[in-house]
């Protein structure tokens, strides 16, 4: 039985580690977070609240039953004959509330809205976890292909000073000349060292936000875009951000936020208004010394019913106060709603402004890239000549370095700020 179990347990580990040495897509990080990120499961667990706060309302329609019994023990000492004397009651009440203001209706209605709300709170939380693992997603592809720059540059480098240090040996250029190329082959590999440290720790990040153990290890699919579509053509802005306030989900809270401050101040006003309530009892009792329990019991049965109208006149200003507050909350969630309005819009241009510099810059690395490249290679070829000294050479393969950046990462801003704009005007985005 212990061998077949712990072979059970080695099967469950190979397959997780089949499942976590796969390479992941984006919609593979957003289904995993929708199903293990801890906020997420926190706010579902706010809407299982607000689902009972409203069942606790709509229960206040029904009546209340309760059961009440007393027992008393008297001594008097100094009276006459029995000195001593037990009693106790029974009875069953019950009542029910026939108008309380309207304040039961409308709490009903406002714990119905509490529950959209907080629904739309959980799908906003889910859509700020796509968002963000949309830009770590990116951010660890881009730190991925900074490392093969700088692999590159580190074979470049060490290719100059092996040769730097052949034509040393045969005297054509001195020790200090060799020991500034070895320099500079040095410096690549450490800058070799920190991408790589960089890619480590935008993983983590990612791990962190997926909620992944320490011990799991985790690899992306890469994703490759043409000059074509990094260069697309951007849809219209003011369409952009209509789109944006129809999809955007905060903002359709704060509109129910204050649709909710409506039933809050009738909420309000029932506190000022008269209430009606029914109730009924059937009670019984017992008296020692006197009638046998059970006689006692049936003559002193007893049944009541009765109507009770309560008229509030003075509250000392409760009800005055509350309406105020209730007033006061409106007008914070319609402000609310215009600040969201203006981040959105401000969001939404500051993308368009982004993602049009960044396409701007790709194009302009373009040519950048190609020329430091022509001029690495030129370079090279004078500094085997003799022509240059080291420190043009280690100009022109810093250039060349720098000119890849430039490329790599307007590539990459500028197919970020797509995407972010796709998601503001469809709610969605996909990578191929």
């Amino acid at each position: 039985m212990r061998l077949q179990f712990t072979t059970a347990i080695l099967i469950c580990c190979r397959a997780f580690s089949s499942v976590a040495s796969t390479p992941w897509s984006y919609s593979d990080c957003v289904d995993y977070a929708r199903q293990h990120n801890i906020s997420l499961q926190k706010s579902r667990l706010s809407e299982e609240t607000a689902a009972y706060n409203l069942e606790e309302a709509k229960a206040q329609w029904q009546p209340t039953l309760d059961f009440a019994t007393t027992h008393g023990f008297t001594n008097t000492p100094l009276a006459d004959g029995n000195k001593n004397s037990y009693s106790s009651t029974y009875g069953f009440n019950a009542g029910w509330t026939v108008w309380n203001g309207g304040q039961r209706e409308n709490t009903i209605k406002r714990n119905e809205l509490q529950m959209r709300i907080d629904r739309l709170t959980t799908d906003n939380i889910m859509r700020s976890l796509e968002t963000d693992l949309l830009q770590i997603y990116f951010n660890i592809l881009y730190a991925k292909e900074s490392i093969s720059i700088y692999e590159e540059a580190v074979k470049l480098s060490k290719a100059q000073a092996e040769r730097a240090h052949s034509l040393m040996e045969a005297g054509r250029i001195s020790r200090v000349d060799y020991a500034q190329l070895e320099a500079q082959y040095e410096q690549d590999r450490y800058n070799l060292v920190n991408a790589r440290g960089t890619y480590d720790t935008r993983r983590m990040e990612l791990k962190r936000l997926l909620e992944l153990g320490i011990d799991i290890d985790i690899e992306l699919q890469d994703v490759e875009w043409t000059a074509e579509q990094v260069l697309t053509a951007l849809p219209d802005l003011n369409e952009s951000y209509r789109l944006a306030t129809i999809t955007d989900l905060q903002l359709r809270s704060l509109e129910m936020e204050v649709e909710g401050t409506e039933f809050d101040i009738d909420i309000a006003k029932a506190s000022g208004r008269p209430r009606l309530s029914l109730n009924a009892g059937v009670g019984t009792g017992y008296n020692a010394p006197g009638f046998s329990f059970g006689s006692s019991i049936k003559q002193r049965l007893n049944e009541s019913i009765g109507l009770t109208l309560s008229v509030p006149i003075l509250n000392n200003k409760q009800t005055k106060t509350a309406i105020a507050r209730a007033n006061v909350q409106k007008m914070n969630a319609q402000l609310d709603i215009k600040q969201r309005q203006t981040e959105l819009a401000q969001t939404v241009e500051n993308w368009y402004i982004d993602t049009r510099s960044s396409q701007s810059r790709y194009e302009a690395a373009i040519g950048q890239l190609e020329s430091a490249r022509l001029t690495n290679e030129l370079t090279n070829e004078q500094f085997t000549l003799g022509l240059v000294n080291p420190i043009e050479l280690m100009t022109a393969h810093n250039n060349l370095v720098e000119a890849s950046h430039s490329l790599l990462q307007a590539k990459y801003m500028a197919m970020l700020g797509q995407k972010m704009i796709e998601f503001y005007r469809t709610a969605t985005v996909s990578l191929p």
